[in-house]
């Protein structure tokens, strides 16, 4: 009688997020507990292709698992979407391939081409558990504007802002420009609306800082979010369950640059994290309540971590983004918040795997299910 679960491990992903991930899920697969789980990793490279990797647990953070599972493959890249078209007859062939006893997978995987819906899709298609949101929730989290709509139907406050499409940049900059100074101001901030980790993500002062920041968010999307500044004090809360989710307490985040870009999050390593966040309990049970209400509104299961301003000047709360699969590092806000509420990484780790087995099962049509 098998006694472990066999849980596979993606990581790495065809994103700008591709270190990001590597770093997460090699915190991941180092905090599962090794009595309960047997663990397969499986990196994606940039390229697409997907690798079992049986080496060192250390070497992936680094980036130099890649080298050493491909030294390991003598007959092709057997590991990539290309084995479909050698004969396996259906994607969960194709993706137990890696393994015949996988149970569950645990998608380590941050941004496009892996938090947004579409690794979700081919689990879906699979029928393989997995952890985290699933495939509508997981794309609305990933495209800040349709998650913007949600959380406006949802009640919950957040900043002006309003979608441009790379299309219309050229032709139409100064009708951008002026529906901007209208109706948003300056400085305002000018995003991708399908990215993560503020790839792409510019501070804007003045017009002709403008059409820049939107030529570098077009870049890595067709939609582009024109958003208004708040000055406040940036504030971030995680989310944990199914239909009957809880929030953490909240956290502060204190960045070293003008404001929490991609640098400040992953090379400069000085942006401060303070848990709990020096705030009243009024406006900490506000926000708590405000993550959970996102999190439904998308309907997201298994976790979230979901990201608030507090107006410096008059405290008000304002969301800002939902984020599916959050940062998984040893210093990740995420399991920081629920360690700082008395629940440890393993044990945040076993609670996600019994959640992703408790949605499966629900999601399970009524004609798909035993008698």
């Amino acid at each position: 009688m098998k006694n472990k679960k066999t849980v596979a491990v993606l990581f790495g992903g065809q994103s700008f997020e591709h270190e990001v991930s590597r770093v997460s899920a090699q915190s991941v697969i180092e905090n599962l507990d090794k009595d309960k789980y047997d663990i397969i990793p499986i990196g994606i490279t940039k390229e697409g292709k997907w690798i079992r990797y049986t080496g060192e647990y250390s070497d992936i953070g680094s980036g130099k698992w890649e080298a050493i599972a491909l030294k390991e493959l003598k007959d092709g890249p057997e590991a990539s979407f290309a084995a479909i078209s050698r004969g396996y007859p259906t994607i969960r062939d194709f993706f137990l391939e890696f393994d015949k006893n996988i149970d569950i997978v645990f998608p380590v995987l941050h941004g496009c081409n892996g938090e947004d819906g579409t690794i979700q899709g081919l689990l879906e298609l699979a029928g393989i558990p997995y952890v985290g949101c699933g495939v509508l929730s997981s794309a609305v989290g990933m495209d800040k504007a349709t998650s913007k709509i949600l959380f406006e139907s949802a009640g919950i406050p957040q900043g002006k802002y309003f979608l441009v499409l790379r299309s219309e940049i050229n032709g139409n900059i100064r009708q951008i420009q002026k529906r901007t100074e209208e109706t948003i101001g300056y400085p305002c901030f000018v995003k991708p609306s399908n990215c993560g980790s503020s790839v792409g993500v510019s501070k804007v002062n003045d017009s002709e800082e403008l059409l820049k920041a939107l030529l570098i968010a077009g870049k890595y999307d067709r939609r582009i979010l024109i958003e208004e500044f708040i000055n406040g004090r940036e504030i971030e809360c995680a989310v944990l369950g199914n239909d009957s989710p809880i929030a953490s307490t909240v956290g502060e985040v204190v960045p070293c640059n003008e404001f929490y870009d991609y640098k400040a999050k992953y090379i400069d390593n000085a942006s401060e994290i303070i848990i709990p966040a020096q705030l009243d309990d009024q406006t900490v049970q506000l926000i708590r309540n405000y993550a959970v209400e996102a999190f439904k509104a998308l309907d997201c299961s298994g976790l979230a971590r979901v990201d608030f301003f507090v107006e410096k000047v008059t405290g008000k709360v304002y969301i800002n983004e939902i984020n599916t699969m959050p940062g998984f590092t040893s210093i990740s806000m995420y399991p920081k918040l629920w360690e700082a509420c008395g629940i440890p990484y393993g044990e945040l780790l076993d609670r996600l795997i019994d959640f992703a087995f408790t949605r499966f099962k629900e999601n399970r049509r009524s004609y798909e299910r035993e008698v």
